[in-house]
């Protein structure tokens, strides 16, 4: 499949304009590209595992609209038959009219022919191997180029689940299950993604891991990565649901039987997840609670402590918290 690609280079603060103007003349979708700083509150919103920085903000942007080309060579457009020569017409009239109201730029368009995109695998070329301490973290797309000596070695493949490592609130909450686990444990991850923190605490001696998620992705990534680590069939138990709302899920996922609660979500979450934790926790059982940004650790402590648990340790990655509390015996 082929794509005529209309690329317009404007300013940062013309993008919404641009975007909702062009939207009107039946372009959608735009590819928007800029050197704008995140900031915390959209962090915590895409809360990916894979977010290279960036250079200095320059007030530029591009803004990229694709049409699909046809066989003929012809586009279409709000339903109707067109080519590229009148679409980029009426870029330019849009682009121009919107001048007479305010700032865009240098404004200028750019038409290209590009092929499908394969979006879903684009973002591997962001992941290798890495070390988290001494785990060193493979893609199943590489060989491992070294291993240090004693090093754990962890096969993952996010695929389209995601959940690499790589992320802050990741490694803290890793660090703090090997932590707290021992050999024998029941473990419950909540929102389990790729299967990673279920996977590592298998190999850091969990008896049996169950991971709970909204996504569907979640089943074929987590087997895959499950086969890959020489996890045995029935050591890790996979629910599709929302454990915080689904009674039956929550006795499936064992309700006062865990030993230890993971939470790698979002501080938002985290707070109504809470109370049912505490209900999943044996007498004594940790609850770990990580992808919390820095200016939510005091509304997710809150939430904790309201629940009746003890707070054990807050530790600290960047802009990210995690925090480690105890249920009472």
């Amino acid at each position: 499949m082929k794509w005529i690609k209309f690329k317009i280079k404007t300013i940062t603060e013309a993008e919404d304009i641009l975007v909702s103007a062009l939207y009107d003349i039946g372009l959608e979708g735009a590819q928007i590209e800029d050197k704008v700083p995140l900031t915390a509150w959209e962090k915590e919103q895409m809360f990916v595992d894979i977010l290279p920085e960036g250079p200095e903000d320059d007030g530029v942007a591009y803004l990229s609209f694709f049409v699909e080309e046809k066989e003929d060579g012809s586009l279409e457009l709000q339903g109707e038959r067109t080519d590229a020569d009148t679409v980029l017409a009426l870029v330019r009239r849009e682009l121009e009219e919107l001048r007479q109201f305010g700032d865009i730029g240098e404004g200028s368009v750019s038409v290209d022919e590009t092929e499908d995109i394969d979006w879903i695998n684009n973002w591997k070329q962001y992941f290798h191997q890495f070390y988290i301490d001494d785990i060193l973290v493979i893609p199943s797309w590489e060989e491992a180029q070294e291993k240090g000596r004693g090093s754990m070695v962890l096969h993952i493949d996010p695929g389209t689940a995601f959940g690499t490592g790589m992320h802050e609130t990741t490694q803290l909450c890793i660090r703090q299950l090997r932590r707290f686990v021992q050999p024998g444990m029941e473990i419950l991850d909540v929102g389990t993604g790729s299967g990673i923190l279920g996977i590592l605490s298998l190999m850091f001696s969990a008896g049996h891991v169950t991971g709970t998620d909204l996504d569907p992705c979640a089943q074929e990534a987590v087997l895959e990565n499950c086969q890959a680590n020489g996890i045995l069939p029935g050591q890790f138990t996979l629910y599709l649901g929302n454990l915080i709302t689904d009674r039956e899920l929550q006795e499936k996922a064992g309700r006062g039987r865990c030993d230890i609660v993971a939470a790698n979500i979002l501080a938002d979450v985290l707070v109504p997840l809470t109370p049912v934790a505490v209900e999943m926790l044996r007498p004594g059982g940790v609850y770990i609670t990580s992808g919390i940004i820095d200016d939510k650790e005091n509304v997710v402590r809150q939430a904790l402590e309201a629940a009746g648990l003890e707070v054990l340790e807050v530790s600290r990655q960047g802009e990210w918290r995690c925090i480690t509390a105890r249920k009472g015996m």
